[in-house]
């Protein structure tokens, strides 16, 4: 028979046999842009592990964010998501920095090369003239952006649960500008109407918004486009996708 000593010894080398053949958790990307034939196969959203290959075909361009940096992978051919990840972590803190509400430079935000689309320089912006689901950390500490700068104007935002509604005035040049919690409180679930000045023929144009409020901090970038999807805030994983994926290329 072992003596307790020896049991012990015994018990103490299996437990570490069994630790070390417990497999380490797979590393899995988010695909947060999928275009071309095979975009069915990967739409946004889907989780892909690092280690895995994907066969693109011709017109297929797939961007993955994983916990090494932006994956962007064009077809056609046979591809490691994992390997060739861009590092990517400056623009990614440039682009969701908390503190941008004290410093907002004027102006917009060209998007990708060439498509000379405006994009928000900050992910906590709320686009004046994108509807949808919008994820916030603070609804008191709210910030509007609208992507033309031109003139002066006043936008109105309406709590649709019980129409009331405040106007939030931009002065010539100003893109930025922030929403006065007293004058309307927000709450996360509940939709507000955003309308945009009168043009001078036709309606005036609107988009309904509904917030979110984000319960965990996000510091790396696949796990922030999982909660954006997650939540249905197709609008910032739009933005975080495209700006990523101009600075991995």
């Amino acid at each position: 028979m072992f003596s307790d000593k020896m049991k012990t010894r015994i018990a103490g080398m299996a437990l570490i046999g069994a630790v070390m053949t417990i497999p380490a958790a797979a590393s899995a990307g988010v695909v947060v842009k999928s275009t071309g034939p095979s975009a069915g196969t990967y739409p946004v959203g889907r989780q892909v592990e690092d280690s895995a290959s994907i066969t693109l075909r011709a017109g297929d361009k797939i961007t993955v964010l994983t916990d090494g940096g932006t994956r962007v992978m064009q077809g056609p051919g046979t591809f490691r998501v994992g390997e060739g990840a861009t590092r990517t972590r400056a623009r990614f803190s440039n682009l969701t920095r908390r503190n941008a509400n004290r410093r907002v430079r004027t102006g917009a935000v060209r998007g990708g090369p060439g498509d000379g689309v405006a994009r928000s320089p900050n992910l906590w912006f709320v686009n004046v003239a994108a509807g949808g689901n919008m994820c916030l950390y603070d609804l008191n500490a709210v910030r509007l952006w609208r992507p033309d700068s031109e003139g002066a104007q006043t936008y109105q935002i309406q709590d649709q649960a019980n129409s009331s509604s405040i106007e939030v005035p931009f002065v010539e040049t100003e893109t930025v500008r922030a929403l006065d919690p007293t004058g309307l409180p927000l709450t996360s679930g509940r939709s507000y109407t955003i309308t945009a000045p009168a043009a001078e023929e036709g309606e005036p144009a609107s988009v309904n918004v509904t917030f979110v409020v984000l319960s965990e901090q996000y510091s790396a970038p696949d796990q922030l486009a999982q909660a954006l999807v997650e939540n249905g805030c197709t609008t910032q994983l739009g933005l975080l996708a495209d700006t990523l994926e101009a600075s991995a290329q």
